[in-house]
């Protein structure tokens, strides 16, 4: 079962900025998405902080609060780039790190209520 838990990462540091009502921060727009990507380490430290069985970074805090917004809003307060990383990121967990991406899914998506929106980002590249 997928979902859209992370995003959103963890969306990684990327669900964040630009939309209706008060935009998220872009604080960390820059930050390097394919870097962390690329870095087993990295990426599980961001996923340990979004699921609470480890310490955060600024970065991974400010994550874990922005993305039960994001979800819920589909990242309408999100910039372009906080979008493109954004579904970079859905794409890489569900196709490279299933059993992460499901247990993310449980955590931020337990009703599979965005599970639809997010499963077509499997399929491309």
């Amino acid at each position: 079962m997928r979902l859209a838990g992370a995003i959103v990462f963890l969306g990684v540091i990327v669900a964040l900025a630009w939309g209706q009502e008060s935009p998220y921060t872009t604080k960390y727009d820059n930050v390097d998405v394919d870097k962390i990507l690329k870095n087993d380490r990295v990426l599980s430290n961001y996923i340990k902080c979004l699921m609470e069985e480890g310490p955060c970074t600024p970065e991974g805090r400010e994550l874990k609060k922005t993305l039960p917004d994001a979800l819920a809003s589909g990242c309408t307060k999100c910039n372009e780039k906080q979008r493109t990383n954004t579904e970079k990121v859905i794409r890489h967990l569900m196709n490279r790190r299933a059993k992460d991406w499901e247990r993310l899914s449980k955590k931020y998506d337990p009703e599979g209520v965005y599970k639809a929106k997010y499963d077509p980002f499997a399929k491309t590249a």
